[in-house]
Parts: C-alpha cells; sequence; structure tokens
C-alpha cells in the first residue's frame, strides 16, 4: 500500500518500482528494516541473479618482502696487519669468526672445470673467493658473472698470468695488474679487492701499485700444488692437513682439473665434519 502523505512515494514505493536492481538502495533499507533484505540479496547472489554486483573483489597478494641480509665478516671491509695474508685469524682485521677456513680458486674461469667446481661448492653450501686472469675473464665473461651470482668473492689474478711476476716492473706491472681490476669491475659490477700474485711472487713494487688502487694481496697456508696434476690422493691428503684460520690453494683452470675437482668432492664435507665453516674473503 503506498503512503498518501504529502512527501509523495514511500521509500518501499520507490524500491517495488526499482526492482531488485536497486541493490545499493536495498542494503540501506536493510540497516533501516532489519535482516530481511539483507537474506534476499544473499539469495538472489546464490542463484546467480544480479552476480556481477555480488562478486567480491580478490584481495591482491602482497609481495614478499626481502629479509635483510645481517652484517657478517665476509661483508666487512678487510684491513691488512700482515702481509700478504695467510691467516685469517692473525693477518687482517676484523678476525674471521672461530673455526673459519677460506677455500681459494685460481687461474679461472675455464669454460670446463669451473662450472663442475661452482656445482660442487653449491652442493655442499660453501662459499669460496676466486682469483680470476684478466685474458680469460674477457674471454667468458658469463662464468665470472655466474661465480659473483653464486655469492662468491672475485678478486684480480693478474691479466695473463705472467711468470716471475716479482720481476716485472712499470707499464708492464701496471698493466698486469689494472687491466683485469679494471675488466672484473667491468663484467660483474664488483670492484676487486683482493689481489694475488702468481706463484705468490711478491715484490716492493707490486704490492705498492696494489695498495695504490685498494687491494689487499692474498697468499695461502695449504697449497696441494694441484696445478701440476700430484695425484688425487696427494690433494686430499694436503687439503685435510688445514687447520682453522688457514687459506687454502686450489685451481678451476690453467689444464686438467679432474683431479682438483675429486679431491674437492672428498675433502670439503671432511673438513665441514670436523666443524669448520667455508668463508669468502
Amino acid at each position: 500500500m503506498a503512503d498518501t502523505g504529502t512527501s509523495g512515494p514511500t521509500r518501499r514505493t520507490a524500491l517495488a518500482l526499482m526492482g531488485v536492481a536497486g541493490f545499493a538502495v536495498l542494503g540501506a533499507d536493510d540497516a533501516l528494516h532489519g535482516g530481511a533484505h539483507a537474506e534476499r540479496v544473499r539469495r538472489a547472489a546464490s542463484t546467480g541473479r544480479q552476480a556481477q554486483h555480488l562478486k567480491p573483489t580478490p584481495t591482491p597478494t602482497p609481495s614478499p618482502v626481502p629479509t635483510p641480509r645481517p652484517a657478517s665478516w665476509t661483508q666487512q671491509r678487510l684491513t691488512l696487519v700482515k702481509a700478504p695474508i695467510r691467516d685469517i685469524f692473525t693477518d687482517v682485521t676484523p678476525p674471521a669468526p672461530p673455526n673459519s677456513i677460506a677455500l681459494t680458486i685460481d687461474d679461472g674461469p675455464h669454460p670446463e672445470w669451473t662450472p663442475q667446481v661452482l656445482d660442487l661448492l653449491a652442493e655442499h653450501q660453501v662459499h669460496a673467493t676466486f682469483f680470476q686472469i684478466g685474458e680469460q675473464i674477457q674471454e667468458w665473461p658469463k662464468l665470472t658473472r655466474r661465480v659473483v651470482a653464486a655469492g662468491h668473492q672475485i678478486c684480480n689474478h693478474t691479466q695473463t698470468h705472467p711468470i716471475p711476476f716479482d720481476r716485472l716492473t712499470g707499464k708492464r706491472l701496471r698493466k698486469e695488474v689494472l687491466d683485469p681490476y679494471k675488466r672484473v669491475a667491468d663484467v660483474t659490477g664488483v670492484v676487486p679487492t683482493l689481489f694475488r700474485a702468481p706463484g705468490g711472487a711478491w715484490s716492493k713494487a707490486n704490492l705498492e701499485l696494489i695498495a695504490e688502487h685498494g687491494m689487499l694481496p692474498v697468499d695461502w697456508a695449504v697449497d696441494p700444488t694441484d696445478w701440476s696434476r700430484p695425484g688425487v690422493g696427494h690433494i686430499r691428503r694436503t687439503m685435510l692437513s688445514a687447520k682453522a684460520g688457514n687459506v687454502l690453494l686450489c685451481h678451476d683452470g690453467g689444464g686438467d682439473r679432474s683431479q682438483t675437482v675429486a679431491a674437492l668432492r672428498y675433502v670439503i664435507p671432511r673438513l665441514k665434519a670436523r666443524g669448520l665453516n667455508f668463508v669468502s674473503l
């Protein structure tokens, strides 16, 4: 029944004229007159009527918030205490955490051996420090980027690996040190902060030059001479003699490194079982 008051048709009359299409108005009426209208809206939704008006708006899935990586010894800028670095407890400050050991890998990148070494390190969740040769980086830049992407440290090991390195002076020395320094930065976006002399041949001239460019000299404490292919057993025994704080030397370039890969596959889990933690420099 219509209301004949002076204010014109009532709200119910308007709703009757509009039909069920006026869901927005029904909602308001429901607030005034109880839950009957809301029930009708729910029934309409269940039978598909006016479904386009009743579909809920999907809630967007929030993007995951990256967890900040905590500061660690390997992310700090090291200061040289003794030159060159052989022990990560006594030769740099701050010293490495207790039970740390540093695996360093020279002469790559190599298209056959570097991927095998990277796969092995990933399998055992080990980070290492790669000293790479400039002309090798130039030939295999994607491998160098893969080393960095895997979380390893990338470092300078001269442009052509000249021996004897400690005899070089002047322009030749600068070229051997600075060409790969720039190449690493160009290829990876990482400025190398560590340098290793081929054969561990240090001189006053080369130490001064690398210091001038903000690099620290790195040597080693354990050398299995794997570059000479002395046999897997020899490489294993030498590396298993390592103790906390030592810098270990291996190679992924410069020749057939199948013995090195086989030895690392044996040695890494055994050193970890002793409670030693591998860190990159």
